[in-house]
């Protein structure tokens, strides 16, 4: 049974960078679908960046409008983990930031909560203006 834990979470001023971890446990995390989402307080849970099976698909990460050209998610199978690497951060990006799996999705574009099932207790990221 797959397990996430997410880390790298942090207090960091507006237009600075962090890089979150996803460490999968108990499976190949390359079996499957791999997405970030964040919530926000008092907002609904956000899809912001997400990729496809390695051995199913092209490779090609998705990205909401609202965090392209800033995030980059990545893989590193040897380490059975992904990453989110966030720059140039805002106020706005403040939230609890979730990695998820989905044993049967095959993304077409950003992430929707219902596409996957298994998910990590996230960690905690916080902008000051």
């Amino acid at each position: 049974q797959l397990q996430l834990a997410e880390s790298g979470g942090g207090l960091v001023q507006s237009g600075g960078s962090l890089k979150l971890s996803c460490a999968g446990s108990g499976a190949t995390l390359g079996y499957y679908a791999v997405a970030w989402f964040r919530e926000a307080p008092r907002k609904e849970r956000e899809g912001i960046s997400c990729t496809g099976e390695i051995d199913r698909t092209d490779g090609r990460i998705y990205y909401s409008d609202s965090v392209l050209g800033r995030f980059t998610m990545s893989r590193d199978s040897a380490k059975n983990t992904v990453y989110l690497q966030m720059n140039n951060l805002r106020p706005e990006d403040t939230g609890v930031y979730y990695c998820a799996a989905g044993g049967t999705t095959i993304p077409r574009g950003p992430p929707k909560v219902y596409e996957y099932e298994i998910w990590g207790r996230g960690t905690q990221v916080t902008v000051s203006s």
